[in-house]
């Protein structure tokens, strides 16, 4: 999977000059997005099938600020896949500044029928719940070569 690449856009800062803390969580919703197209699945696929997938949880931890128009690449991971729920973990950097880790987070969601009821992901959706397990596989690889 190819990490998610933007850059911090004037609009997006504070009277401090920095990127609002509210643009963190909308920047791990444009990755999440684009991994889910990464792996065959954009989002549009899942509401033309029928499906919802809101956001249960989310929740963002910042280490050190972002400015105007540094690049930054967002890594995307799984951190959890149950049978009707799964999270994300996101790791924000700051290409910029030499790479330096500004930002983590996670979000959590899950699949609605358009009636509201909620879908069994290993079941309804095993396809997808096995290229979400590649995420899984490529976070391992990734340890692996760290440690080594």
């Amino acid at each position: 999977m190819e990490p998610y690449m933007r850059t911090a856009k004037y609009y997006e800062t504070d009277q401090m000059g920095i990127i609002h803390h509210s643009n963190y969580i909308r920047w791990m919703e444009e990755a999440r997005i684009d991994v889910m197209a990464q792996l065959g699945y954009p989002y549009r696929k899942f509401e033309e099938m029928g499906y919802m997938s809101p956001v249960l949880h989310a929740e963002c931890e910042y280490r050190k600020s972002v400015k105007f128009d540094d690049e930054v690449r967002i890594k995307v991971t799984l951190r959890d896949l149950g049978r009707v729920k799964f999270t994300l973990a996101y790791e924000i950097y700051n290409v910029s500044e030499g790479g330096v880790l500004s930002a983590y987070g996670t979000t959590t969601h899950c699949f609605l029928k358009k009636d509201g009821r909620p879908v069994l992901i290993d079941r309804e959706l095993k396809e997808f719940s096995d290229m979400l397990r590649t995420l899984e596989e490529k976070k391992a690889e990734d340890k692996k070569e760290q440690t080594e």
